[in-house]
């Protein structure tokens, strides 16, 4: 039997795509069987988020991750069982090093596709060229940072500043409540202290939801912090989305800001880093002037980018082997912090743009959530079960066993929404019912099945019915209170894959899709103009990020899947600000909790070479 042939049966059990088989049979004819095996490999990694195939990956008993041994080994013998991979690719045309336009690039026993190489390649020589020091005046940035930040032996969001001050890259990454739009105020404060000329400020997110998290956290922020008008003044009014930032070009890859049209910024923050996918950093890296600064906030532990990538997670590695001595000293110069430094010159220097948070502000440890947030990190299986039986106020574990157990989330359900669907029934101010439905939210790790998005969307609406909350019209999809989350960027629209909007009735007895904008307003559309869409009563935690919701209620499936990690399970959690409700059965939760994302790239091996002299 040829390879082409089972490559199709693989692909019809789900352990390949379609495209997958396809770009293989385009790279590689018959007669080259391991060629045509390797593509469809680094194609399928490509589209589980990992940026390159290692060749000591390729091997039979790894094939699908042990899944269907007999399959792999079939596959093995039709592609020849080659043995040493090396110099059997480099011998192939459509594999080269780089040097020239090839499908395949293979470097360092690393096999890419060809745009990821590239990405990878820009993003490595772009933090190098930030790793030079910024010349400052020493005595004038500890006089800023002291007045705004105040003097304290041990504070990591002055060190994130000084960091940030001092190169023109810089990565700050914390937990939930660890102050870092408090940080990036009191930074952005400094830079406009420091700066003889006015700079040119943008803040931008992955998501049109998290553009306008960040817009309505630093606002708060700076009346906490009562600055002078003339500084506030120089914060921009609000965040954009990348894809706005960039001018994404509906329908393509292309942009309207690149190296030939570069962006008109001196400073620009993007938040929640996590989500930035490695095709997308490029891209904005490409398009910021030479002169521009780019300090990136994330949470680390999160979930990473759904395409492919793990940029934030990549780097913030570094900062476990600590700042260089030298760097330690000028921070403790510029700071007053005591900090101490490790001499390791295997290390990338990018450790020394970098500052985790370490403090949380929101969950002390009176709170189960912030406990178990830690727990989960940490990998601790016996500490998650701690506390969950330490009876913490703020969470609840329900069993998801039984058809009774169903009902009763549907049940919390209903009554996690009834709230905003009774503001609803009252005509209250889209405002209002916007704020109120953003205060609950169902999670799934899943999209399909009576335990993902599409199954408990389909159940909660047909109880919310039942309850008599909502009324739907038959033959149509649409009632008051329908919460829909846009699929599709539609930028004539201003709507962005992930905007959440509300289906209300207008003045004139219809309904019109009511979303949230960034700079605080509202934007009613009507539903026949939307792009696509979804129902959003539960949403998948990939979805949630740049989110917060006052009461999360997540649900895990009855069985293990691929998809259920620590990460998954962390970053779920955290979307919590004072209430969780896990659905879950315990050893699914525990055997999630123990699996660890691993993403795959040579993003720090280069950053590595990029230090050696």
């Amino acid at each position: 039997m040829s390879l082409k042939v089972i490559l199709q049966q693989a692909c019809r059990l789900g352990l390949l795509r379609q495209l997958d088989v396809q770009f293989a049979l385009m790279v590689a004819s018959d007669q080259q069987p391991a060629l045509m095996l390797a593509a469809a490999l680094v194609s399928r990694d490509a589209g589980e988020g990992h940026v390159c195939l290692p060749l000591e990956q390729m091997q039979p008993q790894l094939l699908f991750a042990g899944r269907h041994p007999e399959l792999a080994a079939q596959i093995w013998q039709a592609a020849g069982e080659p043995a040493a991979w090396q110099p059997l690719l480099m011998a192939e045309a459509a594999v080269g090093d780089g040097s020239t336009a090839t499908p395949l690039v293979l470097q360092q026993q690393r096999l890419y596709l060809h745009r990821m190489w590239q990405s990878e390649g820009q993003v490595a020589e772009f933090i190098r060229r930030q790793q030079r020091p910024l010349a400052v005046n020493e005595s004038q940035v500890r006089q800023t940072l002291d007045h705004l930040f105040g003097q304290q032996p041990q504070d990591w969001q002055k060190i994130a500043a000084a960091v940030a001050l001092t190169r023109q890259m810089a990565v700050i990454s914390g937990g939930p409540g660890t102050g870092k739009t408090t940080t990036v105020a009191r930074l952005l404060a400094a830079l406009l202290t420091l700066s003889e000329q006015k700079p040119r400020i943008e803040l931008a997110a992955p998501t049109g939801k998290a553009a306008a998290r960040l817009t309505e956290s630093l606002g708060k922020t700076l009346q906490q912090l009562q600055l002078e008008p003339a500084l506030q003044q120089g914060f921009p009014a609000e965040a954009t989305t990348l894809h706005r930032l960039l001018g994404a070009v509906p329908g393509s890859q292309r942009m309207r800001y690149h190296a030939g049209n570069p962006l008109h910024l001196d400073v620009l923050v993007v938040d929640e880093a996590s989500m930035v996918d490695l095709p997308m950093l490029a891209s904005l890296i490409r398009a910021l002037p030479p002169q521009a600064r780019i300090i990136f906030l994330g949470d680390r532990d999160q979930l990473a980018s759904v395409e492919a990538g793990a940029v934030l997670g990549d780097i913030c590695r570094c900062a476990e082997q600590g700042y260089s001595p030298a760097r330690a000293a000028e921070l403790e110069r510029l700071t007053g912090c005591e900090i101490a430094g490790q001499d390791d010159s295997s290390a990338p220097q990018v450790r020394d743009m970098l500052c985790l948070l370490r403090k949380s502000y929101r969950f002390t440890d009176a709170s189960g959530i912030g406990q178990l947030a830690q727990a989960v990190n940490a990998g601790d299986g016996p500490a998650c079960a701690r506390v969950f039986s330490a009876g913490f106020a703020d969470i609840q574990r329900q069993p998801l066993a039984s058809s009774e157990d169903y009902q009763q989330l549907l049940n919390d359900c209903v009554a996690g929404y009834r709230d905003y669907l009774q503001r609803v029934a009252c005509n209250e101010e889209p405002a209002a019912v916007l704020s109120t439905f953003a205060r609950f939210q169902v999670l799934c790790a899943l999209r399909e099945g009576p335990f993902g998005v599409g199954g408990l969307n389909e159940r909660i609406e047909g109880a919310l019915r039942q309850a008599g909350l909502i009324r739907t019209l038959a033959g149509s999809k649409w009632y008051a209170g329908r919460p829909v989350m846009v699929a599709r960027n539609d930028r004539s629209l201003g709507l962005f894959n992930g905007d959440i909007g509300i289906a209300l009735p207008d003045k004139d007895q219809g309904l019109r899709v009511f979303f949230p904008l960034p700079d605080g307003t509202i934007k009613a559309v009507q539903p026949s103009r939307l792009p696509a869409h979804d129902t959003a009563w539960a949403m998948t935690v990939h979805k949630s990020q740049g989110s917060e919701f006052e009461h999360t209620l997540l649900v895990l499936p009855n069985q293990m899947t691929p998809v259920l990690t620590r990460e998954l399970v962390y970053t779920a959690i955290t979307r919590a600000k004072q209430q969780l409700t896990l659905y879950s059965d315990e050893r699914v939760f525990a055997a999630a909790v123990k699996i660890r994302t691993q993403r795959r790239s040579g993003l720090l091996e280069r950053l590595r070479h990029a230090s050696e002299p």
